[in-house]
């Protein structure tokens, strides 16, 4: 799934993705979004070649396993939605041809959500193809003082060591996929999705897409505590996970400064959970 980080500059949001990247072995690029970027910047695009007499096409940055979109909402509304067909089909049409990305495949989003000058809301289409809203946060004082004993010995910038392979991504990722959920916690899982949709503070509740994500994420907790099956705290958590950023919150809701999380909390305590 794709991951949106928001938070202030400085704390390390490039330099997650990246270290991501190559501890992984995957391919990695960044698009340092501008009100000037364009779609083609980010797909690609098909340039004639007088040599070989026939246009060939530019792979853009996308073509790569972890694509870094820094300061998404910078770029325009028309450059955000060149990333919603790749984010969604895993694929980009270029010149009318369709070109699969590399798996597996992942968009970072950074926005900075302190600065809304010159920037442009990311829509609700975009942000639901987003698996998971986080943030990387400040480091508390010993990490702190960590980082500044290891920026005065010049070690800050050491290389990230490969611990696993793109293979060994797509094995983990088929693993997950075959985690088990009980039709009873598919039925918690849809009544937490369904109770977004009838509340007075929610002009627009989970999509379909939110139940299905919510799911996988569910699953994805399961096998990372090496369980074949899920429980209902993964779907609790994967709710937590998963679904605030997607709510799109009544003005007066937003008036008393109630959040997406707030929502999600008021949520499952209310729910029913299957035992």
């Amino acid at each position: 799934g794709h991951l949106l980080l928001e938070d202030v500059p400085g704390v390390g949001k490039t330099s997650l993705a990246k270290a991501l990247a190559d501890s992984l072995s995957l391919s990695f690029a960044r698009i340092q979004c501008t009100p000037d970027t364009t779609p083609s910047d980010i797909t690609g695009l098909s340039v004639y070649s007088p040599a070989e007499g026939k246009f060939r096409v530019i792979p853009g940055p996308v073509m790569n396993n972890i694509v870094l979109a820094d300061e998404l909402n910078r770029t325009s509304p028309k450059t955000q939605s060149a990333l919603l067909e790749v984010m969604e089909e895993h694929k980009v049409t270029i010149d009318g041809k369709e070109q699969p990305v590399p798996e597996p495949f992942m968009v970072i989003g950074t926005q900075n959500p302190a600065e809304m000058a010159g920037t442009y809301p990311l829509p609700e289409s975009q942000l639901d193809r987003f698996m998971i809203r986080s943030s990387v946060g400040y480091p508390d004082p010993k990490a702190s003082e960590d980082m500044a004993r290891r920026f005065l010995a010049g070690q800050l910038h050491d290389a990230v060591h490969p611990v696993l392979t793109a293979r060994d991504v797509r094995e983990m990722q088929s693993g997950v996929a075959e985690i088990s959920i009980h039709d009873h916690l598919t039925a918690y899982a849809v009544n937490i999705i369904d109770a977004t949709r009838n509340k007075a503070e929610i002009s627009c509740g989970a999509s379909p897409r939110a139940l299905l994500s919510m799911l996988r994420c569910a699953q994805a907790l399961a096998f990372m505590d090496d369980r074949s099956y899920c429980i209902p705290e993964d779907i609790a958590s994967a709710a937590t996970l998963t679904l605030p950023h997607r709510l799109v919150l009544s003005s007066g809701a937003r008036l008393s400064r109630v959040t997406g999380g707030d929502m999600i909390a008021k949520i499952l305590a209310q729910a029913k959970v299957p035992r």
